[in-house]
């Protein structure tokens, strides 16, 4: 049924007939994009033929490119400029589903999203729908009212995760999300310690920086006091790892003798979590946060039994363990609506952002009635947290998922492209490492498998552009900026799946053709 990406490889034939939708959400595009043959003037001659769409763009007659960087050198704040991604910048205009248009009507498939924040599609007919209806009705108030889609919304999110874990709190967004986890699990146990795992990226406010460890997000001053990072048991770059340690369709090509059922690995990362809790943190500690998998780390997955074991360490410390939701959560990785969900862990508290509001600007924690009562002693107040329309946004957001089947969509379109994706690993040698859940991938990139060295930055971005020209928008991260990451919408289709396969292939071929 699904065509291999060996060949797709050199055969750009355009798919005729097809639907740009997946099966699952042919319903939704009634009133969106069907598949008829579209003139792509745009396409690259010798490149893959972009899958078609007759959705049509807005014309753009907004303010010109020079003038948009001058203001973004003028008046933007400048680490923008510095971050950009691109030699030649994207200057976006309109988005629908998984596709995105530029201001001059150039169409690329974003496996992006946003940093993995548009979770059901761009300008999704029914979220847009909900959001426009609540804006007619009522904008914004305060939540010390009762007004119906504050309830209604929390009751919805509440029925997603597994009891106890039933107190939310709405944010605006994961920084601030993670900031008030930090602030109860330290009110709750009455101790200060928090842990987290090298790699990690957890926001980047003034306390929140300390849980984030990537020396790029870090500022010489002080900041996050009480954080400490331990070893990240990354399972490809770390010391140790085997080919059957992670949970996911691909396995790294390390060689593993364990036993069945025994992971050395996990131990060994186990025994390096035991010494920071002996030698770095006192004897009682406040709590433990872990990304399910890491987002900005580059999709870095663990042993499969490490976070419950850890867990359980935690615990005897006297902390809590905090499960950040921001990119895994909301179906993102397939098997499972949340992240944790996979570990077979239940943690005593889920943050969560980006995906819950398909990029509407929200957050949430979601936490244990205990927990809840100990936060209680002071007064807690967010202006917008809750927001009305924030929350009928996020609930049509929840409603969508269900009725366009979008996690269903980020596991089989997610596996497909993990075992395409490793075939590509086994074709190139600056190809180290596939792995990922559903929709939540990552594709590491090596000097040589031999030194597992990353990819210097410099080739890492020619291949980058590469695969932007060709109509593609892919993510980068890691500690050393060497993982391709990819994220897309939960809408894109088995179709959209092999045009990026045969891109990312040619990409490839033409840097190795250079090297």
């Amino acid at each position: 049924m699904h065509k291999a990406v060996s060949r797709l490889s050199f055969r750009w034939a355009f798919l005729t007939g097809q639907k740009c939708t997946y099966p699952s959400l042919a319903k939704l595009h009634l009133s969106g994009a069907s598949c008829q043959k579209e003139v792509n003037k745009y396409t690259i001659p010798d490149g893959p033929e972009m899958p078609s769409c007759s959705f049509s763009p807005e014309e753009y007659k907004g303010m010109s490119t020079k003038r948009m960087l001058e203001i973004r050198r003028q008046n933007c704040n400048p680490m923008t400029l510095k971050v950009t991604y691109y030699k030649k910048p994207v200057f976006l205009h309109q988005g629908y589903m998984q596709w995105l248009w530029d201001v001059d009507g150039r169409r690329y498939l974003d496996l992006f999203a946003g940093v993995a924040t548009v979770s059901v599609g761009h300008c999704h007919p029914k979220v847009v729908a909900a959001a426009e209806q609540q804006l007619k009705k009522l904008w914004h108030t305060t939540n010390i009212y009762v007004y119906p889609t504050l309830h209604e919304y929390c009751e919805k999110l509440a029925s997603y995760l597994p009891d106890p874990l039933k107190v939310i709190y709405l944010t605006n967004s994961g920084s601030e999300a993670n900031d008030l986890a930090m602030l109860m699990a330290r009110l709750h146990t009455g101790n200060y310690d928090i842990i987290t795992f090298r790699g990690s990226y957890h926001g980047g406010g003034p306390q929140t920086l300390g849980l984030t460890s990537n020396a790029a997000y870090k500022y010489p001053v002080a900041s996050g006091l009480g954080c400490t990072n331990t070893m990240c048991p990354d399972v490809f770059r770390g010391p140790w790892g085997g080919s059957h340690c992670r949970d996911s369709p691909v396995q790294t090509t390390r060689d593993c003798n364990c036993a069945q059922g025994h992971c050395m690995a996990n131990e060994h990362y186990i025994e390096q979590l035991k010494e920071t809790l002996a030698t770095s943190v006192p004897t009682r500690i406040a709590g433990f946060f872990a990304e399910p998998i890491q987002g900005v780390g580059g999709a870095v997955q663990y042993p499969k039994d490490f976070l419950k074991e850890a867990y359980k360490l935690v615990r005897e410390r006297g902390g809590i363990c905090i499960a950040d939701e921001v990119q895994t959560g909301f179906g993102r990785t397939g098997s499972h609506f949340w992240g944790f969900q996979g570990h077979d862990v239940i943690p005593d508290m889920v943050t969560m952002a980006k995906g819950i509001g398909n990029g509407f600007p929200m957050g949430a924690v979601v936490t244990t009635p205990e927990i809840a009562a100990s936060f209680a002693s002071g007064v807690h107040f967010n202006t917008f947290g809750g927001n009305p329309v924030a929350c009928a946004v996020a609930s049509s957001v929840l409603d969508t998922i269900q009725e366009d089947k979008a996690q269903k969509v980020s596991l089989d379109v997610g596996t497909y492209l993990l075992k395409e994706l490793a075939k590509l690993r086994d074709k190139y040698e600056i190809v180290g490492d596939v792995r990922g859940k559903g929709l939540m991938i990552g594709v590491e990139m090596v000097t040589d498998k031999t030194s597992r060295k990353p990819l210097p930055s410099a080739e890492m971005a020619e291949i980058f552009e590469d695969v932007k020209d060709m109509g593609v928008l892919i993510g980068k991260g890691g500690v050393y900026g060497q993982i391709f990451r990819i994220k897309p919408p939960m809408c894109i289709t088995m179709e959209d799946a092999n045009f990026f396969l045969a891109v990312f292939d040619k990409s490839l071929h033409n840097h190795m053709t250079k090297r």
